[in-house]
């Protein structure tokens, strides 16, 4: 009879909160293991990662009862957002820009995602970090991502990212706030002013098919997202109830 000496448990909890609670505590019942043990080894190499979900794998041995622990990183687009200090990236990232970053915060998701990303060299990994900042919709030393891109081509960053700094000063955090708190004021004038520009349009066009309306909003360069909640898609029900009768219909003779 063969023994399974090992028992591995994998599952994401969010950072520094690990529990006993469902589910961790219920998967490393069986294993006789002990949970408290477990639960405060996790929250002590996840305490930087609050308010991230974090992959973690706990390795049991069911016969002394010893563990171990892995911890995965989140992905890099959580940790952005955590760096600059928002829920959530731009709907619309190539109008919209929620916040910036400087560069040491960029190394410092690098540096955490190192193993995953593809670059052979930091510089490279710190590009594809930048990216992901573009399609979020967050500005990188106070440029739109694509501008910050070039410009780690022309080796304007060199230095900093030789360094390794990855700890910003208290000016840097209070002028960084400063300046996300001026892109939501900015975005909300500028929704202000799409919403607005759609009503008129609805009002000049009303009587009119809703989709010639959605047409005329979306050329006259109103973002889809603010469409969308002003004058829903109509769903193509009909059009598909027609196809299935279609297909449904006895062939003619």
């Amino acid at each position: 009879m063969i023994t399974i000496a090992k028992q591995t448990v994998e599952t994401l909890i969010q950072g520094g909160k690990a529990s006993a609670a469902p589910p961790l505590g219920p998967a490393l019942g069986p294993t006789g293991v002990n949970i408290g043990q477990v639960v405060a080894e996790i929250n002590k190499k996840t305490a930087d990662m609050a308010g991230m979900q974090v992959p973690v794998k706990v390795t049991v041995d069911t016969t002394s009862k010893t563990f171990s622990i892995e911890i995965g990183t989140p992905p890099a687009a959580a940790l952005i957002k955590k760096e600059a200090g928002v829920e959530k990236g731009a709907a619309n990232p190539l109008a919209e820009k929620v916040a910036d970053v400087l560069m040491p915060q960029i190394i410092k998701v690098a540096k955490i995602k190192e193993d995953s990303l593809l670059g052979k060299t930091m510089k490279m990994k710190v590009k594809e970090i930048v990216g992901t900042c573009q399609s979020m919709g967050i500005k990188v030393e106070g440029m739109d991502a694509r501008d910050a891109l070039k410009a780690i081509d022309e080796g304007r960053f060199d230095a900093v990212i030789a360094s390794g700094k990855t700890e910003l000063t208290a000016e840097e955090r209070k002028a960084l706030a400063e300046e996300k708190e001026r892109l939501k004021e900015e975005m909300e004038r500028r929704r202000a002013e799409f919403e607005a520009a759609a009503k008129a349009i609805m009002k000049e066009m009303e009587g009119l098919e809703n989709k010639k309306i959605r047409t005329k909003m979306l050329d006259t360069g109103i973002p889809k997202s603010i469409v969308d909640e002003l004058i829903p898609e109509e769903k193509k029900e009909a059009e598909g109830a027609a196809k299935g009768g279609a297909k449904g219909a006895p062939a003619k003779k």
